[in-house]
């Protein structure tokens, strides 16, 4: 049934407004080129090869430090902000948490329309009731919900024209990140691998939302990666494998690339023996059929919840040894960077960016060579990993590719078993913290910031992906859960967790610009322009703050 209440407010707020919105038109044609409509936003990651990069230019290294807050939206919600607003010719859309639609003017910050879905009260994602934004085809957008709904709004007017019930939220499934378009169809995954769920990415087709097929993240028995998961029972079907970030789409090997969590009990390998495909992997799937085509694992069997729903980002960029030059990167919780031939999955080269003491390298096969630290000691990366959800970016201008990073941060790691019981956590232990009456998972931070840098740092690292090589770092006090932003004029956009919005220099990391908005900075930047001025927005705390140049 539809939200009455929500489909009342939405249809009074068209009719007052409705003369000013434009008429969304996106076709997958458009989806295909968006790079080549800076002025635009259409897909969480700015494009299907997810690089963060925009070839907008107004803003520049030379006049970055001229640049003023324009507007503010203030979220109704009091969730961690962590959604990527989109901007289609004139309007924007953006998601507040933990599953409101809003329309807004991207040039004032005049709300249009808001549509609120009140999710059911059996919704329970393990880590923030949080939303990460839309995505947009044809004259609808499409929203994915924590109680593990599929929506789809009219963009103009935002009254929902149907919806999905994906899975079963009362046993932990849940949907956190924006959907993606491919053709005529919006794929999603799902989170819960805190609650022993068995995951899946699943595609609809857009006009009716009727499931054109559904890929599981790990394999029944007798299915190929089956064996991965020993001594028979059902360790397979409470294993976990969530799917909570966007994917990336490559249009010439018709391929879309998915970042797979880790597998249930998170801390307990010991009730999971084998490498638990597809557990903190990258699968490449048949857009069309979902069928697998190639599978890479960076954490068999993992001890220390270091899933890899990182964002694929792709790139072009010739090498001796791939030459094919169609490459993936990615900066894996684990603590290593690694580049990947993304037409089947080979391994390319991969070093450590940060702090890395579970594992004393990788195998010519990209395997990695562990080396557990004694009970009690101290492992590195901790549990939130060298990164996590936060987007990197790639500037093709550059040639680099920007990671945020937690650095010398570990963790004590301590395994508990655990029996499954259908809602609630499977986790098999707990990790804890290096200092005694320290918080680990800080994940949040609270009105007082009492991290410190014996807990560890962050720092936005740029990394040269023919070597592996660190360029730069840009250190910062707190550790961030801040995505990075790049343009063609290289200038680099990222926050911080203490409150402060950055504008470096993406060629040597030098800070040109900064501004303190006392919030948490949770979302990835991004960049649009309107009227031929460019605008830049990044939310901190419960807001969405915009800025352009002073004029």
């Amino acid at each position: 049934m539809r939200n009455a209440p929500a489909v009342l407010a939405a249809m009074l707020c068209a009719a007052l407004v409705g003369p000013f919105v434009a008429r969304a038109d996106v076709t997958f044609d458009r989806l295909l080129r968006a790079p080549s409509e800076p002025q635009n936003w259409l897909t969480y990651s700015g494009s299907y090869a997810s690089q963060r990069h925009s070839s907008l230019r107004e803003i520049k290294p030379s006049n970055a430090g001229n640049l003023e807050l324009k507007w503010v939206f203030q979220a109704q919600s009091l969730e961690s902000f962590e959604a990527t607003p989109l901007v289609v010719d004139g309007v924007m859309y953006v998601t507040e948490a933990p599953d409101t639609a809003v329309a807004l003017d991207p040039a004032t910050g005049r709300i249009f329309w808001r549509y609120q879905h009140n999710p059911a009260a059996s919704a329970r994602p393990c880590c923030g009731r949080v939303n990460r934004g839309l995505a947009i085809l044809g004259q609808r957008l499409y929203m994915a919900t924590i109680d593990a709904k599929l929506i789809a709004l009219d963009a103009t007017t935002g009254q929902p024209v149907w919806q999905k019930q994906i899975a079963d939220p009362a046993v932990g499934y849940a949907m956190t990140l924006a959907p993606l378009i491919v053709k005529n169809k919006v794929i999603v995954g799902v989170a819960g691998g805190e609650y022993g769920i068995r995951g899946f990415i699943a595609a609809f087709d857009a006009a009716t939302g009727d499931e054109a097929w559904r890929f599981y993240t790990i394999p029944a028995p007798g299915e190929p990666g089956s064996e991965t998961w020993k001594e028979g029972g059902d360790a397979w079907q409470h294993g976990g494998a969530s799917v909570w970030l966007t994917g990336s789409y490559d249009p010439e090997l018709n391929l879309t690339y998915w970042g797979i969590g880790n597998p249930g009990p998170d801390w307990n390998p010991t009730q999971r023996p084998g490498d638990n495909l597809y557990s903190d992997s990258v699968v490449a799937l048949d857009p069309d059929t979902g069928k697998l085509k190639w599978h890479f694992q960076f954490t068999p069997n993992d001890d220390y919840d270091y899933d890899s729903v990182q964002v694929p980002v792709l790139v072009d960029l010739p090498t001796t040894s791939v030459t094919s030059g169609k490459l993936m990167l990615w900066a894996n919780r684990n603590g290593f960077f690694y580049v990947l031939d993304r037409t089947n999955g080979e391994f390319v080269r991969g070093n450590p960016f940060i702090k890395v003491n579970w594992a004393s390298g990788l195998d010519e096969r990209g395997r990695p060579i562990e080396t557990p630290q004694p009970t009690g000691a101290v492992t590195f990366p901790g549990v939130q990993g060298g990164t996590n959800w936060y987007s990197p970016s790639y500037s093709p201008s550059t040639q680099l590719f920007y990671v945020s990073a937690w650095e010398n941060y570990g963790s004590v790691f301590r395994a508990q078993g655990v029996e499954y019981a259908p809602g609630l956590q499977f986790v098999g232990g707990l990790p804890g913290s290096p200092l005694t009456g320290a918080a680990n998972l800080p994940r949040i931070r609270g009105p007082i910031n009492s991290w410190t840098e014996a807990l560890g740092n962050g720092a936005v690292i740029a990394i040269d992906p023919r070597t592996g090589a660190q360029r730069w770092r840009f250190p910062t006090t707190d550790v961030s859960t801040s995505g990075i932003l790049t343009t063609a004029s290289d200038v680099l956009f990222t926050a911080s967790r203490d409150g402060y919005f950055y504008a470096l220099d993406a060629r040597d990391g030098k800070q040109l610009w900064r501004t303190t908005l006392g919030g948490v900075g949770a979302n990835g930047p991004m960049t649009y322009a309107v009227g031929g001025t460019q605008y830049v927005a990044v939310a901190s705390g419960n807001g969405l703050f915009v800025f352009g140049l002073r004029r």
